[in-house]
This record gives C-alpha cells, sequence and structure tokens, in this order.
C-alpha cells in the first residue's frame, strides 16, 4: 500500500477540480497538493458525455474560469471544446502533473489529534489500495453518479428488438442515420439531443410525461463579439461575464417576484417559434413556476426550427409498456422506433461515493447543515464544490475555491491547524438544493441541509456570494479555529545605555536606534522583560 501526504487534495479533476488546484496555484503557492481522478482523463463531465450535440446549458463567460478568458467565438459551446478548454488550463498552470489518474476515493478519516486526514483510494486500474494523508481535503466530484445514469422501470423493455440507450453511456458505434428515433426525456440533455440527431435520423420523437420550459438564446454573445473588436480577451472577458451574471440574477429574481410574468413571456416566446397553431400549451407549458427547476436553453432555438421542419415532434404521454417495435403511450398510440435514448435524468450521489469519519465516528451527510455551502457543519479543514442551481457551476466554484485559500492563508498568519464549521443552534433545516426536479427529490434527504439564515443558507445570487466569500470576515458564529498557539515572538534585546539614546548592534549586524524611555516606563519595560 502506497503512502503519501500533502498539504490540500483534491477530489475530481474536472471544471471545478482543475479550477481548484489553479487557485492554490495562484494564491497558495507554498501549498503542496495532489489531484485524485476516478476516470482515466481530465474534463469530469464534459470528458464522460459523448452524446450527439452535447454542449453547456450555460453561457461559456460565466462557465469558464475567473481567470482565463473564453476566448471561442460561440458562447454556449460544444462538449468537445469544454474539454479542450479544461485541458488547457491545466497544463498552463501546472495542474497535470499533479493528478493520479484510476484514483477512486472509498473512505477519508478525520483524526484531530495529528490534525490530518487518512484518505484511502482505489486504483481501478492496477487494482491496488492507496493510502495518502493531508491537512486539508477538498471535494470536487459534483453531486451525481459517474457509473450509472437514471433509467425507470420501463415494462417491457425486454421486448425491444431496436437499441435502447442511455445518454451518460453513448456507444460510439451507434449509427442512427436515417432512422426512428425516440427520446424519453424533458430535460437539457433531451432537448440538446433531439435536434442534434434530427440532422441525420428519418425523425425524431421527444416523448415526455411532462414539459419543460424552454428558451432560445443566442449561440453568439453579440456584446462579446463587440467588445473584442476594440479590447483584449483579458478587459472584456469580465465586463461579458458580469453582464451576463447579472441578467442571469434578475431573470431568476423576477420569476422569484412574477412567476406568472416570466411563465407567460416564456410561451410566447415559444409560439413565436413554432408553426401556427402548435398546442404549446400542451407540450411546452409546465406545471411548475420558472425556476422551479431548470429552464432549458436551446442556442439559435435549434429544439424549435427541428419542430417547425418536421424533422423532429413533442409527444406529451406517459410509456405504457415497451413492444418489440417501439413505445406504447398511455393513450394506446404505439410509437414506432429503432433506437430508444432514455434522457431520464442523473442519479445523485454526494461526495463521489465516499463516506467521512471524524475522530472514529462516521459522518452522516443527512444530519449535517452546510456552511456558506461549501462546509459541513462538526468536519474539519473539508471543502466541497456544488454549484448554482439557477446560474452556471463554476461561478460557485471560482468562489468556493478562492474562499478556501483564504481559509488556509489565515490558518498560517495565525498559527492555527483546524477550521471546523458548526451547525445553527436553532431554526429549521432546509434540503442544501431547493429543486423540484425528479433527480434531486430522488435523493434530497440523503444530502447536507442549510439553515434559514446566513452563513448556513444558499441564497443563489452570486454577487451576494461575492461580497460573502470573497470580501467578507473569515471569523463569524458559524465557523470555529482552533489549534496550537503561534511560538512566542522573541523580545528585543536589551539597550546598553537607558539612560539616553543609543545604537545596538543586533545579532544580524543591524544597526537599530533605541528611543530613551522614561525613568518609570523604563522599570517597567524591565519587568515585562523578565516576565517573558
Amino acid at each position: 500500500m502506497a503512502s503519501d501526504h500533502v498539504d490540500v487534495l483534491i477530489v475530481g479533476a474536472g471544471l471545478s477540480g482543475v479550477g481548484a488546484a489553479c487557485h492554490l496555484r495562484r494564491n497558495c503557492p507554498d501549498k503542496t497538493y495532489a489531484v485524485l481522478e476516478a476516470r482515466g482523463a481530465i474534463g469530469g463531465t464534459w470528458d464522460l458525455f459523448r452524446y450527439p450535440g452535447i454542449r453547456s446549458d450555460s453561457d461559456m463567460f460565466t462557465l469558464g474560469y475567473s481567470f482565463k478568458p473564453w476566448t471561442d467565438p460561440k458562447a454556449i459551446a460544444d462538449g468537445d471544446s469544454i474539454r479542450r478548454y479544461v485541458r488547457e488550463t491545466a497544463r498552463e498552470y501546472g495542474v497535470e502533473e499533479h493528478i493520479r489518474f484510476h484514483h477512486r476515493v472509498v473512505r477519508a478519516e478525520w483524526d484531530s489529534a495529528s490534525a490530518r486526514w487518512t484518505v484511502h483510494a482505489h486504483r481501478d486500474d492496477t487494482g491496488e489500495d492507496v493510502v495518502l494523508t493531508c491537512a486539508f481535503l477538498f471535494t470536487c466530484s459534483g453531486y451525481y453518479r459517474y457509473d450509472a445514469g437514471y433509467t425507470p422501470d420501463f415494462p417491457g423493455a425486454e421486448r425491444f428488438t431496436g437499441e435502447l440507450v442511455h445518454p451518460q453511456h453513448w456507444p460510439e458505434d451507434l449509427d442512427h442515420t436515417g432512422k426512428r428515433v425516440v427520446v424519453i426525456g424533458s430535460g437539457a440533455t433531451a432537448v440538446t439531443l433531439v435536434p442534434a440527431m434530427a440532422e441525420r435520423a428519418g425523425h425524431v420523437t421527444m416523448l415526455q410525461r411532462s414539459p419543460t420550459y424552454v428558451i432560445a438564446l443566442p449561440s453568439r454573445d453579440a456584446v462579446a463579439d463587440a467588445l473584442r473588436r476594440w479590447l483584449p480577451a483579458k478587459a472584456a472577458y469580465p465586463v461579458v461575464r458580469w453582464k451576463n451574471v447579472l441578467l442571469g440574477t434578475a431573470n431568476f429574481q423576477l420569476s422569484r417576484r412574477a412567476p406568472k410574468l416570466v411563465r407567460s413571456l416564456l410561451l410566447r416566446a415559444a409560439r413565436g417559434r413554432l408553426p401556427a397553431g402548435y398546442d404549446v400549451d400542451r407540450h411546452f407549458s409546465p406545471r411548475y413556476d420558472p425556476w422551479d427547476q431548470r429552464l432549458c436553453v436551446v442556442p439559435d432555438g435549434d429544439l424549435f426550427d427541428a419542430v417547425r421542419a418536421g424533422r423532429a415532434s413533442v409527444v406529451t404521454d406517459t410509456v405504457d409498456t415497451f413492444t418489440e417495435r417501439g413505445v406504447r403511450l398511455g393513450s394506446g398510440e404505439e410509437l414506432p422506433a429503432d433506437v430508444v435514448v432514455t434522457a431520464t435524468g442523473l442519479n445523485l450521489l454526494a461526495l463521489g461515493g465516499m463516506t467521512l469519519a471524524v475522530d472514529g465516528v462516521d459522518v452522516d451527510l443527512a444530519r449535517t447543515v452546510a456552511y456558506k455551502g461549501m462546509m459541513l457543519s462538526g468536519v474539519p479543514n473539508f471543502a466541497m464544490t456544488i454549484g448554482y442551481t439557477n446560474a452556471s457551476w463554476t461561478l460557485k466554484a471560482d468562489l468556493v475555491a478562492t474562499y478556501t485559500c483564504r481559509l488556509l492563508r489565515h490558518l498560517d498568519a495565525t498559527g492555527q491547524q483546524l477550521v471546523t464549521p458548526v451547525a445553527p443552534r436553532s431554526g429549521q433545516l432546509e434540503p442544501l438544493i431547493d429543486l423540484k426536479s425528479g433527480y434531486v427529490l430522488r435523493s434530497v434527504d440523503t444530502l447536507p441541509r442549510q439553515g434559514g439564515r446566513a452563513p448556513w443558507r444558499l441564497y443563489q445570487n452570486y454577487a451576494r456570494d461575492v461580497l460573502l466569500m470573497k470580501r467578507g470576515r473569515l471569523v463569524d458564529e458559524g465557523i470555529r479555529f482552533s489549534g496550537p498557539p503561534r511560538p512566542p515572538v522573541p523580545a528585543p534585546p536589551e539597550p546598553r545605555s537607558p539612560d539616553r539614546g543609543s545604537t545596538t548592534r543586533t545579532a544580524e549586524g543591524e544597526h537599530r536606534a533605541q528611543v530613551r524611555l522614561p525613568r518609570r516606563d523604563r522599570r517597567g519595560h524591565r519587568r515585562r522583560q523578565r516576565d517573558r
């Protein structure tokens, strides 16, 4: 069993893990670190998902890192471009050489006596068990299972003679050219797959149990294109980033305060892009309010264009059973299919499936309370990255990494070793993730909770969090710093001539002027020196 020690151990080499390592290099260059990645490549989600049309559902000016401008012309980027961006960033900051691939972390144990974590990992490529230790553990592994997506138990699925695939495990050799495709689902993956597959398929049907809000946005940012003509990338990037942050925040706040208005605007926009007389109320009007679940973004309205052109269609119904030739619906209609894609969601998995223990006692995540959305009550020297649900993941990931670096510098400056969040003494606790999406509701009881007020509450507000995490106080009621005190500072040497100013040579040979003190003060000064 191999063993190693670093100051900071990062779990995950995806978008947030690489970003965390870069922040360490920028803000805590004296810290040693390693990155453990369960898979064999950099990129996380953007390396795992390879289905047709895979792309971001946030603009890249906010999904990109704060310290590395996004320079590609497309604001809504494809998966290959995002993967190249993450790898390029890792290469620029020397992170690649610190990544240990095929290391799946299974358990981490904190010991207060030694003030360190012992981390147990399994190497999937060699079968070896590896043990590492660190002073601070930083998990950047997302919150869903990488090895298995969610697929409901569809009756009769074993009878289907066509190809049945899940987007999380897309076959490289799948050819859908000219075939009849049914995509089951209505979320971000489904609305991405349908127009992409419709370019070559005979016809694509999006079969949804209930609709989702779909909004068309330009794939290019006109403001960014204009600014790039006059400004360097490093100057234009933060301007566009903040513009998009503020627009996204305004959209979210308006949705919360006037959901009926936002709903009517979204449905009106959909009607304008679909054929006259299209049943928008049935197929694009959800039962919930905007932002109870994430809005689905379609760049340049590609989903609407595919429906308008007749290459794709939307059916809102339930699955009764699979048949040999397709899917029979609750209404009795049968959808013929050569390929069925189950774009039915993800399985949540906190901390990448690893377990935590503090001083020999296993941590029950559901009984912990998140501090600033990034640390857990009662768990020392630990941080986790969970992005925003109403904005891009990386906006929050950047703030978490920045705040973690602030904590590390504070520990060094004060000579302390431990930083431990504490739960609020009273008040109602709520789920950490407040979305009503199916993948959240299925597993929300296994996740940490959040409190009713700061610093235990998530406000889903980037501008507010910038003030809280980049500029706010490190010491507050929700956190405790502890550890051995700093060594006492050596007393200055006694002056040779206390009655008048003199010059004394220090041990280093430097000359310092000694200030003449009043007699009373000189006696007190000598007593303090003896006490020290």
